[in-house]
């Protein structure tokens, strides 16, 4: 019966770990309301939807982070030339996918903000 615990500990780290080994990417969400049109009720749901997506991003870049630090190799000293090239490559790639994320995110919250400013702005002239 003891021997079982060892082999159960180790199905179930491989499990966690093979768990963690898929990053999901966020949906976006949809474009933002019309700071100019827009309801505070819209832009109220607009905030709640964009922070709901920052959220799911920062979980995916973290994501991103362990799935690169599982990939690095722990000593590249011992690696074949082919080795490293590979390993190099996915490394580049999981870097490139970071900061596609990081663009995209900037990018998304930008225009939900630049929407936000012109509804408080016209809110301020009322």
């Amino acid at each position: 019966m003891k021997a079982w615990i060892p082999l159960i500990l180790v199905l179930a780290l491989g499990t966690a770990a093979q768990a963690h080994a898929t990053c999901s990417y966020p949906r976006s969400p949809d474009a933002p309301p019309d700071g100019n049109t827009a309801t505070r009720d819209q832009m109220i749901a607009a905030k709640h939807d964009f922070d709901r997506y920052n959220g799911e991003m920062n979980a995916y870049l973290d994501c991103l982070k362990l799935e690169r630090d599982a990939a690095a190799p722990k000593d590249p000293a011992k690696l074949t030339p082919d080795e490293k090239k590979k390993s190099d490559e996915q490394l580049r790639i999981m870097d490139q996918k970071n900061n596609a994320a990081v663009d995209e995110l900037q990018a998304v919250v930008g225009r939900f903000n630049e929407q936000l400013k012109i509804f408080k702005a016209k809110q301020q002239k009322q």
